[in-house]
């Protein structure tokens, strides 16, 4: 078995493709086959430079590695079609020959339905494209999720082989390069569907085996539309940049359009190269749902080990906490609190700043606080923890205690005022402990007299 992925260099990484890719990797390696990568750059009006580098950069980060291509190499290259223009030129002249094939000297805004120039031998030395000679009858194909497919002749257009520039269109390269190529199983979107006839009656004309199909599921937008970079659900990069970690990224898309044989949703890569099968793929389209995605991300970040989420988070801490805070306690705090890493900054928000905040932030009826009950526990509270001379999370916590138990006070009643008092917040992660720990003394101190002064 052989499969490909044939990605045009024209930008970032779009979510259809990169499932594209991972689909037919996953094919290869559950049955130990070839996944060759290739680069189709015929059309040389959209090429951006530096898009082969990211689709290189784009695969190594989803962890889908290929076993030929430009820059691993291989027996069947060159593997970008652009150095492979004399190979498609040799193939057009023999459809050519054969009728299969003609030349069409119209201008391109042209009808094709209305071209004159199948009947005409027209001069070879003046500028033409190559077009597709499509024959009387119909066209029948077998494809591995959809089923069987008939369509008529009649309805196919002759398309463009060879372009007036020299270069191959996509159709016919795809066709020449999967055939010389040696593969096996095309696994692409549906939207190509429609274009298959076309690429069989090439196989036909020139005597080849037809490569089973395999047409994957079209992804849509919550609102059934097309994915699109506005609202940030089109492109692998928006998502990184969105905080989301690729291997949710790579186990969120492979269960788009298909089932997995268990009753789960959280899958490794390793265990997704075990399990797929073909015969999971659905023939509906399958919707992008981000707040799934959200939610598998979340999973994700719970189960890392804390050592591994700390250089991940670094960078969002860094945007919102200053130096003299314990970066570590809070990555430890943030972790199980998130969905994604650009969460943490608008998480953390009042560790760069203490907000302005009133006095009732205090106040607390199910713990019997008031503003007067949290003036006498910070006025209390505070020369006796600028005394504590070790400052860790179980030396905190037993002190906390013992102060509670000392002054007759419920624990909560000098948790929530601490907590008010260095967070400023209703609600923040992490309780008083956790505060005092991120903090320090010297801050903790600080904030605890900026709530004094404000309870008067």
């Amino acid at each position: 078995m052989r499969t490909r992925f044939a990605p045009s260099p024209t930008g970032f990484m779009h979510i259809g493709n990169l499932r594209s890719a991972l689909f037919g990797y996953l094919l290869a390696r559950k049955m130990g086959g070839v996944f060759a990568l290739r680069i189709e750059d015929t059309d040389q009006e959209r090429l951006v430079e530096g898009a082969v580098e990211k689709i290189y950069e784009t695969l190594k980060i989803a962890g889908i590695t290929h076993d030929e291509g430009p820059d691993v190499g291989g027996d069947f290259g060159p593997y970008i079609q652009s150095q492979r223009e004399n190979v498609y030129m040799k193939y057009a002249q023999q459809l050519l020959e054969g009728g299969h094939a003609y030349r069409c000297f119209c201008d391109k805004e042209a009808d094709p339905a209305d071209c004159p120039c199948q009947n005409i031998e027209g001069d070879a030395a003046k500028p033409h494209v190559v077009r597709q000679a499509i024959p009387a009858g119909q066209t029948t194909f077998v494809d591995e999720v959809f089923g069987e497919i008939t369509v008529e002749n009649e309805e196919l257009e002759n398309q463009v082989l060879i372009k007036s520039d020299g270069f191959p269109t996509y159709n016919f390269a795809n066709v020449v390069d999967d055939h010389l190529m040696a593969i096996t199983h095309v696994m692409r979107g549906s939207e190509y569907l429609p274009s298959t006839p076309k690429y069989n009656l090439l196989y036909k004309a020139f005597g080849w085996e037809v490569p089973t199909y395999v047409h994957l599921p079209l992804i849509l937008s919550a609102d059934g539309g097309k994915l699109s970079k506005r609202r940030g659900d089109a492109f692998f990069e928006d998502f990184l940049e969105a905080g989301f970690l690729p291997e949710a990224i790579v186990n969120y898309i492979a269960l788009l359009g298909w089932s997995p044989p268990e009753n789960r949703e959280i899958y490794s890569l390793s265990e997704l190269e075990q399990i797929f099968s073909v015969e999971g793929l659905s023939k509906s389209p399958s919707t992008f749902d981000l707040d799934k995605l959200k939610w598998m991300n979340g999973e994700y970040l719970k189960a890392m080990d804390g050592a591994d989420f700390l250089p991940l988070a670094l960078p969002y801490i860094d945007k919102v906490a200053q130096e003299n805070v314990d970066k570590t306690a809070i990555a430890s705090l943030v972790k199980d609190r998130i969905a994604t890493l650009a969460e943490i900054p608008e998480l953390l928000d009042f560790v760069a700043q203490l907000p302005d905040y009133d006095t009732a932030l205090f106040v607390n009826q199910k713990n019997k606080v008031d503003e007067e009950v949290a003036k006498d526990m910070l006025s209390k509270f505070l020369p006796e923890i600028e005394g504590l001379e070790e400052w860790t999370g179980e030396v905190i916590s037993a002190f906390l205690k013992s102060f509670a138990q000392a002054h007759g006070a419920k624990p909560a009643q000098i948790m929530w005022p601490l907590r008010c008092a260095l967070s400023g917040k209703e609600t923040s992660p992490g309780g008083a402990t956790d505060l005092l720990v991120i903090f320090g003394k010297e801050e903790s101190v600080n904030r605890i007299k900026t709530a004094l002064s404000k309870l008067g």
